[in-house]
């Protein structure tokens, strides 16, 4: 992928994360990225290509950041609960402009399948990802399982972007993973 390219994706998902969808123009995305005028548009022609863009971009790194990490193989519960602590700790740390965009992507995205097909690729491999990780700590999860702990840990995710990013983690995402092995 081209350097400028790659510049481009990432001013306009930093853009994104912290501004909002409104602030994703090209003008912005290359002064952003520190690029020529009218650089982005020559990756991505029409706001709905930037947009369609960001949202794989995002789903890429998002996927190449959980395989540079290895395979996660937590034995029991306290050990699933903090991968996942350590998880949304990036996620609303060092990422949390990429997963506020993320956010903004889906809501953006939630009326056009052509915007939403990379972020529903990601979440499909995430619950895969989810049900083996429950399955190495004994549970054989059923899909409402994995769907409602993906929802409470996304939840969890929101809350710290929003509300609290400083709400402690363990205790939460323990009664979540609790659950989950109970259910």
């Amino acid at each position: 992928m081209s350097d400028t390219r790659s510049r481009a994706l990432e001013a306009a998902v930093s853009l994104v994360g912290e501004q909002g969808v409104r602030a994703l123009t090209h003008a912005r995305v290359d002064d952003r990225a520190g690029l020529p005028r009218g650089s982005t548009s020559n990756w991505f022609r029409t706001r709905h290509a930037l947009v369609a863009g960001v949202t794989t971009w995002i789903a890429e790194r998002e996927r190449a950041d959980f395989a540079a990490v290895g395979p996660i193989a937590p034995r029991d519960e306290d050990e699933l609960v903090d991968a996942f602590c350590v998880m949304i700790a990036v996620e609303t740390g060092p990422f949390a402009a990429r997963t506020r965009a993320r956010y903004a992507m889906f809501l953006e995205g939630s009326s056009d399948p052509v915007l939403l097909a990379p972020l529903l690729a990601q979440r499909a491999a995430l619950e895969e990802w989810m049900q083996i990780l429950l399955a190495g700590i004994g549970v054989t999860p059923a899909d409402d399982v994995t769907r409602a702990t993906m929802a409470a840990l996304d939840g969890v995710v929101l809350h710290r972007l929003t509300v609290d990013p400083n709400a402690e983690l363990r205790p939460v995402v323990a009664r979540i993973v609790h659950a989950a092995v109970a259910a």
